[in-house]
């Protein structure tokens, strides 16, 4: 029996479903707080989104991020497809075999010397004020994020697209239930976001989901 086109897509989608999804959330039981002494950033790149967060809490998790990115007071973040991320030229074929197929997964970080806004000019950023307790617990996941070697170092395998950066080996596989959008908003969710990691996407509907989130409580606060 010849089988359709639409037969061999319900088997990539149930063999995608089934693939797992790390790195896993951090689990954080009390909710955003939207309060406290540490500004993060959101950076919205037009296809994927970096976050961008203070460098000194990694000195405990990460040690090699301070030494690599000693001059940098933030450090930008952002999770993808291996091939897709570290390619030269971007191809249909490897988006295809990124989205449609499970591949190795890699870290890109970028070392921010100047004031964010300064830094990414032209793209949509959005800031969030995070607690001791949320800031360690976002920390926590973009650490859990890198993959260690045998001897506890984090493994670099290219230098990075723009500025100061370097792409270095992650855990988990990338595709179409898991990408980069997918990951940034499994970093909000660790520090108590109450956002759906599924439905997360595309870069807009992370930024759209934090600007609403922002606007409802901005709102609420008025009206007491």
């Amino acid at each position: 029996m010849k089988k359709s086109p639409s037969h061999f897509l319900l088997v990539a989608v149930l063999f995608l479903a089934g693939c797992a999804y790390k790195p896993d959330a951090v689990e954080h039981t009390q909710p955003y707080s939207a309060t406290g002494s540490h500004t993060i950033y959101l950076v919205n790149h037009g296809w994927h989104t970096g976050i961008v967060v203070p460098q000194q809490p990694f000195s405990q998790s990460v040690p090699q991020l301070v030494t690599r990115f000693n001059q940098a007071d933030y450090l930008e973040f952002g999770w993808g497809d291996k091939g897709f991320y570290q390619a030269d030229k971007i191809t249909f074929g490897l988006a295809i075999k990124a989205l449609l197929w499970p591949t190795d997964s890699v870290v890109h970080v970028v070392g921010l010397t100047e004031a964010v806004d300064v830094y990414f000019p032209s793209s949509q950023i959005e800031s969030l004020l995070l607690t001791d307790v949320e800031l360690q617990s976002l920390v926590k996941f973009i650490a859990g994020s890198f993959a260690f070697d045998q001897a506890g170092l984090i493994q670099p395998t290219q230098l990075g697209i723009y500025g100061d950066s370097q792409f270095y080996q992650a855990i988990g596989n990338y595709h179409a239930f898991n990408t980069c959008n997918n990951w940034t908003a499994k970093a909000l969710k660790s520090f108590g976001m109450d956002i759906f990691v599924s439905s997360k996407l595309t870069a807009d509907s992370v930024m759209d989901y934090v600007k609403a989130y922002k606007l409802e409580r901005e709102q609420n606060a008025n009206h007491h």
